[in-house]
């Protein structure tokens, strides 16, 4: 069976029984779109040369839709679990792909998939070295859930913990806030709004390993507010640090129609999810210097300084707000964004 007559074909649960229709399945879309020598072994597992620190992270992606504007779940999976073994200080290297596919899939969808999972891949410097497909009946799947596990060696000017947030220390994020959540909204259950708005799912491994390179220890933390939003990963730095944390609405990202997308709908951008950002807790007397080196790239041009950590051993968010009052941002309680990655 050739990949032409598979495009017009869709997944049932012979493609999952390890018979000769699996085998189809992996030679005619898998092996052939991965084609590199870990995968060619055709082993249950790879076998990788690594010494020193190895940093690894595994997430499991379930986003409805599947496609979207900006991506689809394919590239998201690459780009959220090489940006989580960044936001560790590493290199980002090899990746594991795990497919559940619901059977009824229209194979020219789950092809299109694996295509996207390819060239984020390529883009990310990233290797697929091992994986697994299954098929679940139909209802029990969303069409499709991936399972990517991440691995890279820490880069050897990093030391990114918690316990080094001090007081003094300049929050830094690296793009404008909720384009992902709200691209996601904006076609799920037939809402569209008449805009422009893309998710901003990429891969943020090089801006890491550059600013690394540049600044080492004085990177003192990164994260990437996903699920639940810059409110989540700020709320988790203040529980953790014990200290409160101090950010500025003025000088907070967000584009014109995403922000009116988030008041349409009663959101508030500070909990809606991001792909293709990050925040860096960095020395406050780099914070020029990481700006403007972030504001060079075009995955980092809207960077700004939101906030610093302050010397209050008090475990909280603090927001001040255009008009001069401030408020409490607390951590997200319930689901806000079902779904969104």
């Amino acid at each position: 069976m050739k990949d032409n007559n598979l495009s017009k074909s869709t997944i049932n649960l012979g493609h999952g029984s390890g018979g000769v229709m699996t085998r189809e399945l992996l030679d005619e879309v898998i092996f052939k779109t991965f084609n590199n020598p870990f995968l060619n072994t055709r082993h249950d597992g790879a076998i990788l040369d690594l010494s020193g620190e190895v940093a690894i992270s595994t997430d499991s992606f379930v986003v409805s839709p599947i496609f979207f504007k900006g991506g689809n779940i394919g590239s998201l999976a690459v780009h959220g679990t090489v940006n989580d073994v960044a936001m560790c200080g590493a290199i980002p290297q090899y990746l594991s792909l795990s497919f559940i596919v619901e059977e009824g899939m229209e194979m020219k969808d789950f092809i299109s998939v694996v295509r996207s999972v390819k060239e984020a891949a390529d883009e990310s410097g990233v290797q697929v070295v091992t994986g697994d497909t299954k098929v679940v009946e139909r209802g029990k799947g969303d069409q499709i859930f991936i399972n990517t596990t991440g691995i890279g060696r820490v880069h050897p000017k990093a030391n990114i913990s918690m316990a080094r947030v001090k007081p003094g220390d300049k929050i830094i994020l690296s793009g404008p806030l909720a384009q992902h959540g709200m691209a996601i909204m904006s076609q799920r259950e037939g809402l569209e709004f008449e805009s422009d708005i893309v998710s901003d799912s990429t891969n943020l491994n090089y801006l890491v390993r550059d600013l690394l390179d540049q600044f080492g220890e004085k990177i003192h933390l990164f994260r990437d507010p996903t699920r639940g939003g810059l409110s989540g990963v700020l709320s988790e730095i203040a529980a953790d640090t014990g200290r409160e944390v101090e950010i500025y609405e003025k000088d907070i990202p967000l584009d014109t129609q995403v922000a009116a997308a988030c008041e349409i709908l009663g959101l508030d951008p500070l909990y809606v999810a991001n792909e293709g950002l990050f925040v860096v807790i960095i020395s406050p007397e780099i914070e020029e210097e990481v700006v403007s080196m972030l504001r060079a790239s075009e995955k980092g041009r809207k960077a700004c300084c939101i906030g610093t950590i302050s010397d209050r051993e008090v475990p909280k968010v603090v927001l001040h707000s255009n008009i001069g009052g401030k408020r409490i941002v607390s951590p997200l309680i319930g689901e806000q964004l079902p779904r969104i990655c």
